[in-house]
C-alpha cells in the first residue's frame, strides 16, 4: 500500500476536531511514508488533510475537474495536479492511482464517493481496502444505517467488514494495511 485517496468535505465541519484530526491524519500518512490521492482542494477538511501532508514532507496527488478548478479553490501545495473533464473522470482516475480508500467527515459528495468504492468492492471492480474515520463518531449512523441495510438483506453479510469505522488514524491506517480481500457478490 503506497497511496491512499481521502475522501472528505471541502467544509469544515461545525467543530474544530474535525479539522484538527483530518490535519493529524494528513500528518501520520507523511510520516507513514503514504502518498495522499484527493480531490485537489485547498478548503475545509480536504485542505487540512493536504496540510497535515505537505507541511511533514509527503506527497500529495490532486483530481480536479476542470469545472471545479475555480470554485473548489485548486491549492498550490499539491505535488501533482491532475485536471479531469468531469466528476465521473475524478473518481474513476482517483480510484485508479489509490491502493485504498479512506472516508473522513464531509457531505453528500464524500458519501457518493465512498458508496461508489463500498458498491464497486462487492461486484469486484476492486479488492481494495475501505476505511471510515469516524471522528467525533461523524459516522455512527451511517453504520447504523449499514447496519439496517444487512438485517433487511440488502446487503450480504458477508460485506460486515467491508469497510470498518476507526475513531483513531494508528487504527485506521493499520486496518487498511491488514484488511483481507472481500469475495466478490454472487446472485441467487
Amino acid at each position: 500500500m503506497k497511496r491512499i485517496a481521502v475522501y472528505c468535505g471541502a467544509s469544515k465541519g461545525r467543530l474544530p476536531i474535525y479539522e484538527e484530526e483530518a490535519y493529524a491524519l494528513g500528518k501520520y500518512m507523511a510520516e507513514q511514508g503514504y502518498e495522499l490521492v484527493f480531490g485537489a482542494g485547498s478548503v475545509g477538511i480536504m485542505g487540512s488533510i493536504l496540510d497535515g501532508v505537505v507541511d511533514n514532507g509527503g506527497h500529495a496527488i490532486g483530481v480536479m475537474p476542470k469545472m471545479l478548478d475555480d470554485r473548489e479553490i485548486t491549492s498550490p501545495k499539491v505535488s501533482e495536479l491532475i485536471l479531469v473533464d468531469s466528476m465521473h473522470e475524478r473518481k474513476m482516475k482517483m480510484a485508479d492511482l489509490a491502493d485504498a480508500f479512506i472516508m473522513a467527515p464531509g457531505g453528500a459528495g464524500s458519501l457518493e464517493e465512498f458508496f461508489e468504492m463500498y458498491s464497486w468492492a462487492q461486484i469486484g471492480i476492486h479488492q481494495k481496502p475501505i476505511g471510515i474515520y469516524n471522528i467525533n463518531q461523524f459516522y455512527e449512523p451511517l453504520q447504523n444505517m449499514i447496519n439496517h441495510m444487512m438485517r433487511e438483506k440488502f446487503i450480504d453479510e458477508k460485506y460486515q467488514n467491508l469497510a470498518r469505522l476507526y475513531d483513531n488514524k494508528e487504527d485506521l491506517i493499520e486496518g487498511l494495511k491488514t484488511a483481507k480481500p472481500i469475495s466478490m457478490r454472487t446472485y441467487d
